[in-house]
């Protein structure tokens, strides 16, 4: 079974998770520079079998889309061209930083540690595609 992976899209690092191959796990990839995310997934889609990426939505509390996601919507239209064969697919990812900085400061983490918002992105997009496969069953 192919691969989902989730995309916690941000201005200067990209989370990054994937699926078992069995589509019921999520784990976090390393978080990469945004600018570095096309070559990223290249190099990933030619190693792996992915059918599917599910994006952040940027919801604030009352529903209203951030700023980011103008560029958000930029990076799809682009990704739909250059993989027109990977699904896209959106999941509300509010709170996803706040519950990712919490698991991080319950695992012991020293406080330098928790601060590190690659491991921060890293963690919400691991959240964003266990919320999404949740959702599935």
């Amino acid at each position: 079974m192919p691969q989902i992976l989730a995309i916690d899209y941000g201005g200067k690092r990209t989370g990054i998770a994937a699926t078992d191959d069995l589509q019921l796990i999520s784990s976090g990839l390393p978080t990469v520079e945004t600018s570095q995310l096309f070559s990223f997934l290249e190099k990933y889609f030619s190693e792996n079998d992915v059918e599917k990426i599910v994006v952040g939505l940027p919801n604030d509390l009352k529903g209203n889309l951030s700023e980011i996601e103008t560029e958000i919507q930029a990076f799809i239209q682009k990704f739909r061209e250059k993989f027109p064969a990977v699904e896209v697919d959106r999941l509300d990812e509010r709170f996803t930083s706040k519950i990712a900085s919490y698991y991080i400061s319950q695992s012991g983490k020293r406080r330098k540690q928790r601060q590190d918002k690659a491991l921060i992105d890293k963690v919400s997009a691991t959240i964003i595609l266990q919320n999404y496969l949740e959702q599935k069953k």
